[in-house]
């Protein structure tokens, strides 16, 4: 059996070992050659001697050369702290040159490379340490997954990766049947209705390391395929899925982090989240919150402000204590940064001990006295005001508290900031498609029936987990009663018949005893970010594919032959 690197330390001192691995640096020093030899487990230090047989050998070999070496394990005269192995070396008396290198497109030990050619020479790119660890911490998060519902009775079963197209918030990628002319497939969004089938099947505790499929815009956080940690659960109530999700989570940071979250979680509902943080995933490492000052200039001078609240619009304001660091210049450009969010202005105020800045003038002393409680200034602050309709406001102050947050380095990357969101809306409008869509999916429960004609304000027993301004995971309870089901899918538009078309299996399904039940999936790679502590998913996956939805290491998507099409009875469009 191969021996790792970092398995060996000063008690097999006098041992003769055999090693494999790949030349990770090559050091010659005028008679001596010191090679570091990596493997999967870490770096060793080699040494081979003037009089060595096989000197000339190492003398040819080049980075990322896979070797075989025998030799003695000695001590080294100066031990290197930065090493797990650094108190001993190899004196290497015996070596093989398993494999050659070209010469390497980029420095694995100089991590300068565009992320295009590291994407494109993946395989090099997984040697580098970075890389290999973050995908140990996910085997790692698998691993403590699996153990801890195993312990709970939950049973891992896979659901179809060929399915139906359904409609579940985004596009599906498609696969054409051969064998069913004109007809497709769909790659699983979410396996949904699936895991609903499997409760109303009678199987109580589901779970699954679920891959998923969505054909979306892409960024950081967001993959075109991506994994789900997916469960579903009968007769348990929100409490108790959010109770289990939490054990799960204090296990998970625990067995990889070594770190005991304080549970429970605290909680929120999705209202106060928008009121205070302007998201509906608060980054919640800092403070901060964002302050509602309308009535504090309902009676100002300010015929802008004034004219806004007779609109029905909101005056809303957040705090730092940075007021020396920004200049009129600087707060231009934050101007500039929250018109990308639809802000047409960003009002300023600097306090010590009386106001300056861009609305200044209209502060009287009335409405300074009202600031000074409410915001509970002190000297230096500097608050930052955006007027306007609701979700404007908040979406622009939310965004804009989370970049104050990083420009000013108030976000200790060390932190965890765990929360739920609970009581999200049923139902949120589509600018796109000019109506009202499912917030969740079309077979969240609402919490109160009655109140679906009334979109704008009908709420779910839907929730979220948020960790450090990223939504981990989310679920809900799901509908378990046929004539509620119709009405959801009713409010939503959906006929009879376009219902029955899409969802005809599931609404059978649930005229034949359906247990409640509900569930939540958290997003994979996104946990394994924050536990690595990156902000770009694709660090978290071995092979990821760009923005464009392409790998530029294997040229995927490709063309395709004529013959391959023809058999799919498709023809592409000139």
């Amino acid at each position: 059996m191969k021996i790792s690197n970092t398995s060996l330390n000063k008690k097999n001192v006098g041992d003769i070992v055999t090693l494999y691995g790949w030349v990770n640096k090559k050091r010659d020093l005028g008679g001596l050659i010191f090679i570091d030899l990596r493997d999967r487990s870490g770096i060793i230090q080699l040494v081979i001697n003037p009089e060595s047989k096989i000197y000339e050998l190492a003398s040819t070999l080049k980075n990322e050369y896979v070797i075989k070496v025998s030799g003695e394990v000695v001590l080294r005269k100066e031990a290197n702290k930065n090493l797990k192995t650094g108190e001993i070396e190899i004196e290497v008396n015996n070596m093989n040159i398993l494999n050659k290198s070209w010469d390497l497109p980029f420095d694995l030990n100089n991590m300068t490379a565009l992320e295009d050619t590291r994407l494109k020479y993946r395989y090099l790119d997984l040697r580098r340490e970075e890389l290999k660890n973050n995908l140990i911490v996910r085997h790692k998060v698998l691993q403590s997954v699996r153990s801890y519902l195993n312990s709970l009775d939950f049973l891992e079963i896979e659901t179809p990766i060929l399915c139906k197209s359904t409609p579940e918030g985004a596009r599906d990628y498609l696969v054409p049947s051969r064998v069913n002319k004109g007809c497709f497939y769909a790659l699983p969004q979410s396996p949904q209705l699936f895991k609903q089938i499997l409760m109303m099947g009678g199987l109580e505790k589901y779970y699954q390391i679920a891959r998923c499929f969505r054909d979306e815009d892409l960024r950081a956080d967001r993959q075109p395929e991506f994994t789900q940690i997916d469960m579903e659960m009968s007769f348990l109530s929100q409490d108790e899925i959010m109770s289990i999700t939490e054990g799960l989570l204090y296990n998970v940071f625990k067995d990889v982090k070594g770190i005991e979250i304080d549970l429970p979680i605290n909680r929120m509902t999705y209202d106060e989240a928008i009121n205070l943080y302007g998201s509906d995933k608060p980054d919640l490492r800092f403070e901060n919150k964002i302050y509602d000052i309308t009535l504090d200039f309902k009676e100002s001078d300010f015929s802008l402000f004034n004219n806004i609240i007779n609109e029905g619009g909101i005056i809303n304001a957040l705090v730092f204590n940075a007021a020396d660091k920004y200049s009129r210049k600087d707060i231009d450009k934050l101007g500039e940064y929250v018109k990308i969010y639809g802000a047409k202005a960003l009002a300023f105020l600097k306090y010590n001990g009386n106001f300056s800045g861009s609305i200044s003038k209209f502060v009287n002393e009335k409405i300074g006295d009202s600031l000074i409680k409410k915001l509970a200034l002190k000297d230096n602050d500097l608050i930052l005001i955006i007027a306007g309709d609701r979700k404007m406001v908040k979406t622009s102050l939310g965004a804009l508290r989370c970049k104050m947050a990083k420009d000013l380095n108030l976000i200790d990357k060390d932190k965890f900031a765990f929360t739920w969101v609970t009581d999200f809306p049923m139902f949120e409008y589509s600018s796109d498609e000019k109506r009202y869509i499912a917030c969740h999916h079309p077979f969240t429960l609402p919490k109160n029936i009655n109140s679906l004609s009334d979109k704008e304000n009908a709420k779910a027993y839907a929730y979220d987990i948020v960790i450090n301004g990223y939504e981990a995971g989310g679920g809900s309870l799901r509908i378990y009663d046929p004539d509620m089901q119709e009405k959801v899918l009713e409010e939503l538009g959906f006929s009879k018949e376009s219902a029955m078309a899409q969802f005809g299996f599931l609404i059978n399904a649930l005229n034949f005893g359906c247990p409640p039940h509900g569930g939540l999936a958290l997003g994979l790679e996104r946990l394994v970010m924050i536990l690595c502590g990156t902000e770009n998913i694709r660090d978290v996956i071995a092979f990821p594919k760009t923005t464009s939805a392409s790998c530029l290491m294997s040229d995927a998507p490709s063309e395709v032959s004529l013959k391959q099409l023809d058999e799919l009875h498709i023809k592409l469009s000139e």
